[in-house]
């Protein structure tokens, strides 16, 4: 195996930091490899280097079986959690997420056709073969090839026809990769994944800021009428660092204001996965979205153009409050002139006929000011303010977004009281998944144990608790030929 430099170039601290475990290497590329994953992932330990290693290796070795030998690029797109600025995003609010090192890996392979063959190192997800194309039929809920197709149908639509396909295959798998339906953006992930490779195969002239919007309008395709968060942290993130995110397009092509926030020294941000699912595309979500929307309509008679929630962040709440229904029916809405059977894009109906209007704004409008809090606290190092916010905001999430579970509370409950805590909240879409802590470095062992056993025994179900140790963005890391 032949490996040559891409994206991630090593550098002189971490080669020498595995120099004595490469020297002990008999595989020269299995070493020049250790030193790209290091880039990638951090050379804090020789024994996750090596697994993901083997688990680069065994991708190859399956690739060769089901494509052949020759040249294969390998892109990564991380997944990430959220610290705080929840459902803000698609109201052109403010976030801050944090890249994972937890991934999504794409091998691929040019092809001189516009043909994707897609195929899943798990068996559970079987193989997906679609042409790039301006209209591509979206396959049943829940199919894998959705997240993919997106992907190749905007960029054939806004980068023009043919596009040239690829040969791939796909490894998410545990421990190594996000972990799927715990709010952690393992769809978002793949999404990015398939568009940076196909973006490469085709010399399209789209990276950064731009290709993040391009990939967060792509997962329209699956139905979920989401922002953009998931995608720029996925591209755009540094190690050690969020991301603060103004979603507010700056201009029509795709420009953002962004900077990189440091989390401070002698703290880690400790992500915990309750086990039980969350429903990112089931209509729970889009009727948020409606939700924002109708109230941004309500408030258009008082306040002029306004577009979004962001809009009115600066009016003093007990102004709003009054000018926005606590509930309010599709019949009502109607007779005031609003349609909420249009109100989200492209027509699609939000599956309800009474809406929570208020609340929904309130949390909108809060989590705002909680987030510009946040990169205030987290620029000052000052983490005991940061994790007060983490725990209002999840108080916000619960209450009046309505987006946790009775398991998702035990969780966070066991956070906050556990040692070394300094805040704990609900991260993604909600309805299940996964919370993010603040903990203090030296207490994350008995973090662990302490709200695992009391999770335990209130639930009766195990859960998986890991550090957040950030990583790059996507990109290609490694040019291989096999």
């Amino acid at each position: 195996m032949a490996v040559t430099v891409r994206d991630y170039i090593p550098s002189q601290g971490i080669g020498q930091a595995l120099g004595a475990r490469s020297s002990r290497l008999s595989n020269a590329a299995h070493a020049h490899t250790l030193l790209h994953l290091a880039e990638v992932y951090g050379a804090a330990s020789e024994r996750l280097l090596e697994e993901q290693a083997q688990r680069l290796e065994k991708a190859l070795h399956l690739f060769e079986r089901f494509y052949g030998s020759g040249p294969v690029e390998v892109f990564r797109a991380p997944g990430r959690v959220n610290l705080i600025g929840e459902h803000t995003d698609y109201n052109h609010g403010y976030v801050l997420p944090m890249a994972l090192d937890k991934d999504i890996l794409l091998l691929a392979r040019p092809r001189e056709d516009a043909l994707v063959h897609l195929r899943n190192v798990e068996p559970t997800f079987e193989e997906r073969v679609f042409a790039v194309a301006p209209d591509i039929p979206v396959r049943p809920a829940g199919d894998w090839a959705n997240y993919a197709q997106g992907a190749a149908q905007l960029l054939a639509r806004e980068w023009g026809f043919p596009l040239r396909g690829f040969d791939g295959l796909v490894d998410g798998r545990p421990p190594w990769g996000v972990p799927r339906g715990s709010g952690l953006s393992s769809s978002s992930a793949l999404t990015v994944a398939v568009a940076t490779a196909l973006v490469a195969f085709n010399h399209l002239p789209l990276s950064g800021p731009r290709l993040a919007d391009a990939c967060g309008r792509a997962e329209w395709y699956v139905g979920t009428r989401g922002g953009i968060m998931d995608q720029f942290i996925s591209i755009l993130a540094q190690r050690d660092h969020a991301l603060f995110l103004d979603c507010r397009p700056l201009s029509p092509e795709g420009d953002y204001h962004y900077e990189h926030v440091p989390i401070p020294a002698g703290y880690h941000i400790v992500v915990v996965d309750s086990r039980t699912k969350h429903l990112n595309t089931g209509p729970l979500f889009n009727r948020r979205v409606a939700e924002g929307r109708i109230g941004v309509r309500l408030l258009q008679r008082h306040y002029g153009r306004i577009t979004h929630l962001r809009d009115v962040g600066h009016i003093p709440w007990q102004d709003l409050e009054p000018l926005l229904p606590e509930v309010i029916t599709a019949e009502a809405l109607r007779a005031q002139g609003i349609d909420p059977a249009t109100i989200l894009d492209a027509g699609r109906d939000p599956e309800t006929d009474i809406f929570f209007v208020r609340r929904r704004c309130r949390h909108v409008i809060t989590e705002n000011q909680r987030v510009l809090e946040s990169v205030r606290a987290l620029q000052k190092g000052d983490a005991a303010t940061f994790g007060a916010l983490m725990c209002a905001a999840h108080a916000s999430a619960r209450d009046d977004y309505e987006i946790s579970t009775p398991h998702i509370e035990a969780l966070v409950a066991s956070a906050q009281a556990a040692p070394g805590c300094l805040g704990a909240r609900i991260t993604g879409a909600g309805w299940g998944g996964c919370i993010v802590a603040l903990v203090e470095a030296e207490a994350v062992a008995d973090f662990e144990r302490s709200v695992k056993a009391a999770y335990r025994t209130q639930t009766g179900l195990e859960a998986e608790a890991f550090i957040c140790r950030s990583a790059p963005g996507a990109g290609c890391i490694l040019s291989t030929t096999i």
